[in-house]
């Protein structure tokens, strides 16, 4: 694997730098453009890297991945009552379908999904308790507990989160939020406001690529059946209007950020990250993909036709 991660840091080097940052937001405005990491966490837990894979970075949308995951255990499929499980085909802050269907979010992913997912993480608790037990998992699973929130990322959303704000008061006056719109959007933008590396991420995220369950030390993360419908709606909506792309590109289920980094799963194998800033059109790190299109290619793993 040391040898396979040497040969896509390789193979992107002429790329570095493409793409553009995400500088709506303007904490993520000032990140160099040319950084790359990549991480691969393995069956037993070890972790193998190549570039800033040790860097930490926002890892934005790939977060709801985590609070889905909460949230399934939490309150089971009572969730698709409030979020669909459809691909969108439209920006991931896209408020038009929301309109057309009655406020009800087509998936997880979405923005709008994702901070109804958070709605129903906070309960009737609040929203402190909702990122406490965000970070309890990522600190648990990565094995880290210096994972945190970047405050000054989470105060530069919440200040330029008008289009959030938007569509969580649409879906309040449908009735999909139990909880004030500012306590779900105050944890929503700290929820995306994480910051890890590529070692970090990866690890913590193991247990999807082996049913739910960390194959090091044999925990249950989530049930079985949680872990695939995970997989399911990452492979369909985790990437956009982009996710057909990916999917044809790469073939793993898989969940971008504006920060720049794309979470992976090889089921059975093992998880990856990737982090370069550079994003392209529909908000995935250009680079990024391109790493991981090169990965499978010399791997031969793919949820469609594995090579033997």
């Amino acid at each position: 694997m040391d040898d396979i991660l040497a040969e896509v840091l390789a193979a992107i080097e002429p790329h570095r730098g493409e793409g553009k940052v995400a500088d709506y937001i303007p904490a993520l405005a000032c990140v160099d453009p040319s950084k790359f990491g990549i991480a691969f966490a393995d069956a037993g837990g070890a972790v193998h890297g190549a570039g800033d894979f040790e860097a930490a970075f926002s890892i934005q949308s790939i977060s709801k991945v985590f609070t889905l995951s909460l949230v399934l255990e939490k309150v089971g499929v009572a969730i698709w009552d409030k979020v669909g499980r459809e691909p969108s085909g439209s920006a991931f802050n896209s408020i038009v379908q929301l309109e057309r269907e009655d406020g009800r979010p087509r998936n997880p992913l979405i923005n709008a999904g994702a901070i109804a997912v958070t709605d129903q993480l906070i309960g009737a608790g609040d929203a402190d308790a909702a990122i406490g037990a965000l970070l309890a998992l990522l600190r648990a699973r990565s094995g880290d507990a210096a994972i945190s929130v970047d405050e000054e990322v989470a105060a530069s959303e919440a200040a330029t989160g008008s289009r959030n704000r938007s569509l969580a008061w649409f879906m309040k006056t449908y009735g999909i939020l139990d909880n004030e719109v500012e306590t779900v959007l105050g944890a929503y933008f700290r929820q995306c406001a994480v910051a890890m590396s590529c070692r970090q991420l990866a690890r913590a995220a193991l247990f999807l690529a082996f049913d739910g369950r960390d194959p090091a030390s044999g925990a249950e993360v989530v049930a079985w059946h949680n872990a695939r419908r995970i997989n399911s709606v990452m492979m369909l909506c985790g990437h956009y209007d982009n996710s057909g792309e990916f999917a044809y590109r790469i073939g793993l289920p898989g969940k971008s950020g504006v920060g720049g980094g794309i979470l992976a799963v090889a089921p059975g194998h093992g998880t990856l990250a990737v982090w370069s800033p550079g994003l392209n059109a529909s908000g995935t790190s250009a680079v990024g993909a391109l790493a991981l299109e090169k990965l499978v290619d010399l791997t031969g793993w793919s949820v469609f036709a594995p090579r033997p």
